[in-house]
């Protein structure tokens, strides 16, 4: 793990709680999460696994031109990407998702991290769309122009980075051969020639990741299980709601989801400690929702989606029988061509 990377996180994490705390009486928060009415986080947790399980519908279909693997299978493998996230830093979840998905069915790291980060366009690209959506929701937040002027700064720069992203995977599955001659002549250029042969290899796996991008019916399946994976998660975000004494409209939990989930794309402290809280309880307090009390439901809804899918995935990975630590070295080596 680059140490550098854990500790700009770690700052960063710092700053956003900072921002988000300051002048705040934490005895106020807590009083709202005693009072509130914890029944409620019951189908919470059902919810939220069903977008698990829908995140793993996501993946069977983006391995399928490496290997045909039932969502069912997948699924316990992204409950310890899950886990991994949660309690790691440098979302090494996903690295070490990667390591179980090879231990389990030999697809090489390469191939399925190329996956993973068509997962991670995709989800930004539904982000983003929630964000666009419920522009008209801006017009409804009062003496908030600072906040207004930051999200659409973030929807901008978002949209260019994440959809220029995702066009770029898709011409880049499209159109193989091409790809594979601007590589080749890249490396040719830049790369030493002792690594070169390395390097091409492993572009030549990565881009085997992405060739559900070429099938209009699989890119089609991707995208709209996006979508109902971020629908149940702002349902999710509805229901925690119903614990506490106060209401925002299902568009505005939208929009909290896209802004939230944007920010999380920032380095941080394991489980996305302050970057996912901060702009949560900024956007409600816009919406008239006390400090206190926005605090308190952000702090109960950061940990209802947290704590189940971490104990999961930590059963699930007990029993792959697997040394994290070596295989992670491992995985890392892999995928850096060593």
């Amino acid at each position: 793990m680059k140490r550098w990377y854990f500790w700009v996180g770690l700052l960063i994490s710092v700053l956003f709680l900072y921002f988000a705390l300051r002048g705040l009486q934490l005895a106020l928060v807590w009083d709202a999460i005693k009072t509130a009415n914890l029944l409620w986080l019951i189908p919470v947790v059902f919810i939220y696994f069903t977008s698990v399980w829908m995140r793993s519908l996501r993946w069977h279909f983006l391995l399928r031109p490496i290997k045909a693997i039932k969502a069912g299978s997948v699924f316990p493998i992204v409950a310890i990407g899950y886990m991994g996230n949660n309690i790691y830093p440098a979302r090494a979840g996903e690295l070490l998702r990667s390591v179980v998905l090879k231990h389990r069915y030999e697809i090489p790291i390469s191939s399925s991290l190329a996956s993973i980060i068509i997962e991670r366009i995709l989800d930004g690209v539904v982000m983003l769309g929630f964000i666009f959506f419920n522009l008209t929701e801006l017009n409804t937040l009062t003496g908030s122009s600072g906040l207004v002027g930051s999200i659409r700064s973030l929807a901008l720069w978002g949209s260019i980075i994440f959809l220029g992203a995702l066009l770029f995977f898709i011409l880049a599955a499209r159109l193989p051969n091409k790809m594979e001659r601007l590589i080749r002549l890249v490396v040719n250029k830049i790369i030493p020639v002792k690594w070169q042969s390395k390097f091409l290899d492993i572009s030549k796996r990565f881009f085997l990741g992405i060739e559900s991008l070429r099938s209009a019916r699989d890119l089609f399946m991707v995208l709209s299980t996006s979508l109902v994976i971020w629908l149940l998660e702002t349902s999710v975000y509805w229901v925690v709601m119903q614990a506490f004494p106060f209401t925002v409209k299902f568009f505005g939990l939208m929009l909290m989801n896209g802004i939230a989930n944007l920010s999380t794309t920032l380095p941080s402290a394991p489980g996305y400690i302050g970057t996912f809280d901060a702009p949560g309880i900024a956007l409600l307090n816009a919406y008239g929702v006390k400090k206190a009390l926005a605090t308190g439901y952000v702090l109960v809804l950061h940990a209802s989606l947290w704590l189940p899918v971490t104990l999961l995935g930590a059963y699930y990975f007990a029993r792959e029988s697997l040394n994290w630590s070596k295989e992670l070295e491992r995985a890392k080596a892999e995928k850096d061509g060593r």
